[in-house]
């Protein structure tokens, strides 16, 4: 498979409602697959679309937070958001917020590229800190170790499993000094 057609983009608030319909299939499908991203199955591609719909792309057009997305064959692949909506006291900080790469794009390194991505925005806007915290023993806990995040602790029992809501899990929390 050709990775030819994979680009990566910044959409702004318009440009990501036409993406709206990928990006929800993106987050349904990263649910679906066990994904710790704040949710927790049943989750329809309704649920999806109003969490990008009335959650992100408001941020995003209030220029709180920018929304990073690749694109492979017109398909959303991976997405993740940089957050810089902090408090005065914090105009140094932003926080990485819900790394997703599609289960059919997996082991591409878009997870890394957005990454990097990310990084390279905060810098450009200032910001010298990115905070962000993951499911721990979470597949993306070793990603952020080798792009130089420092685990500062884990909090037991943070949140319910996506597919076990009887089940709960640690979160570790991570930083990194751009």
């Amino acid at each position: 498979m050709s990775f030819a057609t994979l680009e990566y983009l910044r959409p702004s608030a318009d440009q990501a409602r036409d993406l709206l319909p990928g990006l929800a299939a993106l987050l349904q499908a990263c649910v679906q697959d066990g994904a710790s991203v704040s949710f927790v199955l049943p989750y329809t591609q309704e649920d999806a679309q109003a969490f990008w719909r009335d959650k992100v792309l408001p941020s995003v057009a209030a220029g709180k937070a920018s929304l990073l997305v690749a694109v492979q064959d017109g398909r959303v692949a991976g997405s993740v958001q940089l957050d810089c909506d902090t408090p005065p006291n914090q105009p140094h900080r932003a926080e990485i917020r819900k790394l997703l790469v599609h289960p059919d794009f997996r082991r591409r390194g878009i997870a890394r590229r957005l990454m990097q991505d990310a990084e390279r925005l905060a810098v450009e806007q200032g910001r010298s800190l990115i905070t962000l915290d993951t499911r721990t023993g979470d597949s993306a806990e070793p990603l952020y170790g080798s792009l130089g995040y420092v685990t500062v602790g884990v909090i037991p029992g943070f949140s319910r499993d996506a597919r076990d809501p009887s089940k709960v899990d640690g979160t570790t929390i991570m930083y990194k000094a751009v």
